[in-house]
């Protein structure tokens, strides 16, 4: 079902989009590609909303920081310095965080309006970003298809392609509360990553780390607590098909979310600095992505998209209740 949402103050109308299947109700935006609800039964069968976001469109606007719900592009996560060097040029973007780039820039993917095309089970949002956008480089037609399987999973499925060398990191911003209201630092969490990466002050990574004897391991379940804003280095690396490498559960409401991907990398955020209309650590989210600031990290997997090539990325959140 499609729906006209709200207008924004340029006055560009920005259209709802509603998918249903197997007991799931997903509500998705053209502005920002934003995951405005997810609707799942808890273990009575009564339906709840379990991500953070606002009734109106006036909110998100009003609330640009926390990215609520958003498609993050065209750099998910930091790249330090707001600069990266690439085939012997080096690029400034925009220091949207202290003197880092974050999340694609001032006027990231998460503020732009989509193009909305309806498929099966689902939408696909498409956009070109045009080459300097944010000071990145290259001409770059992205794509992102949400859709719901016959289990009631949501499918997130990216692609990209350029008609010059670039970076690409996506990734979606959904605040997790499987409560559906409250704080979730008391969800257990359990994610298959034996390292992850240490940060500075400015939270740019220094290197690759055992989570052994840390509070970092959560390859057993445990509850989230705070404190958290850390990229997790998966163990299965990088995949063709979406690996499953996470899961939080609320005993509150019995309700489960499960996480598969096929990116390297999971940033837990304990959304510790959320204000109003929200408290710090009212949701969870679980950014499956490549790591920050990889264009400066020749060790870390690369995020270099070339001409000829395609981008592809696809995470799946799974929806159960015990």
């Amino acid at each position: 079902m499609n729906e006209l949402f709200g207008t924004l103050s340029d006055g560009t109308p920005v259209h709802r989009w509603t998918l249903e299947r197997a007991g799931v109700r997903v509500r998705i935006l053209s502005y920002g590609g934003i995951v405005q609800s997810v609707e799942v039964p808890d273990r009575e069968g009564r339906p709840g909303n379990v991500v953070l976001g606002f009734a109106d469109l006036e909110g998100y606007p009003a609330h640009p920081g926390p990215y609520f719900g958003a498609l993050i592009g065209r750099y998910a996560n930091r790249i330090a310095g707001g600069r990266f060097p690439l085939d012997g040029v080096t690029y400034a973007l925009a220091p949207n965080n202290g003197p880092n780039s974050l999340h694609g820039g001032e006027r990231g993917f998460d503020k732009r309006v989509w193009d909305v095309t309806p498929v099966e089970h689902g939408v696909r949002l498409a956009r070109v970003s045009p080459h300097g956008e944010e000071g990145f480089p290259g001409r770059l037609e992205v794509s992102a298809t949400y859709t719901l399987d016959t289990a009631g999973s949501l499918r997130i499925a990216y692609e990209a392609v350029t008609d010059a060398p670039t970076v690409v990191n996506l990734t979606n911003h959904s605040y997790w509360n499987l409560s559906g209201s409250g704080d979730a630092s008391g969800h257990e969490l359990r994610i298959a990553a034996s390292r992850f990466t240490p940060v500075d002050a400015d939270l740019i990574p220094t290197g690759v780390a055992p989570v052994e004897g840390t509070r970092f391991d959560f390859r057993v379940e445990r509850k989230v607590g705070a404190g958290y804003d850390h990229n997790f280095v998966l163990d299965k690396g990088v995949t063709s098909a979406p690996v499953q490498v996470a899961e939080v559960y609320d005993p509150a409401s019995g309700r489960a979310l499960t996480v598969a991907t096929t990116e390297p990398g999971l940033q837990l955020y304990t959304a510790d600095h959320l204000g109003e209309p929200f408290a710090p650590g009212d949701g969870v989210a679980l950014e499956t992505q490549h790591f920050p600031d990889s264009p400066n990290r020749p060790e870390f997997p690369s995020t270099v998209l070339r001409p000829g090539e395609v981008f592809r990325s696809e995470t799946v959140y799974g929806f159960s209740a015990r």
